[in-house]
């Protein structure tokens, strides 16, 4: 029997300045982050209702929207670098997707954002 499990962050809506922009350019109003870790079955799937049993999230958490307000970004790229650093720091975190948008890009409408995947074998290399 296969087990996995995941810790799923969706729509955070975070506090950063991204981006260089000149007079008439259109000025991103938000920048959402969703982040899926993958983490070892055994930290959901438990026999009792400790803390200790699972994976405690809420650091990870203030941790990203320090680093987020902490400076001004050229791109969103290199703050979705720094937040997957801090993920794994985390030995539980055993692969991890995440996502980072920008809206509006055009006519007060869409979204635009990148997104990586890693997997074990890259995020052990990283951690290295």
């Amino acid at each position: 029997m296969s087990r996995k499990a995941s810790i799923e962050l969706r729509d955070l809506k975070l506090q950063t300045q991204i981006g260089t922009y000149k007079a008439g350019d259109i000025i991103p109003d938000s920048h959402l982050l969703d982040l899926t870790l993958w983490i070892d079955s055994n930290l959901v799937l438990i026999a009792e209702d400790k803390m200790s049993k699972v994976f405690d999230y809420d650091p990870l958490v203030l941790e990203i929207s320090r680093l987020a307000g902490e400076c001004r970004y050229e791109t969103q790229e290199r703050l979705m670098s720094r937040i997957v650093e801090a993920c794994a720091n985390y030995p539980e975190v055993q692969s991890l997707e995440i996502g980072l948008r920008k809206s509006p890009v055009n006519n007060h409408s869409g979204s635009l954002g990148v997104r990586l995947s890693l997997d074990q074998e890259a995020l052990t290399r990283l951690r290295n």
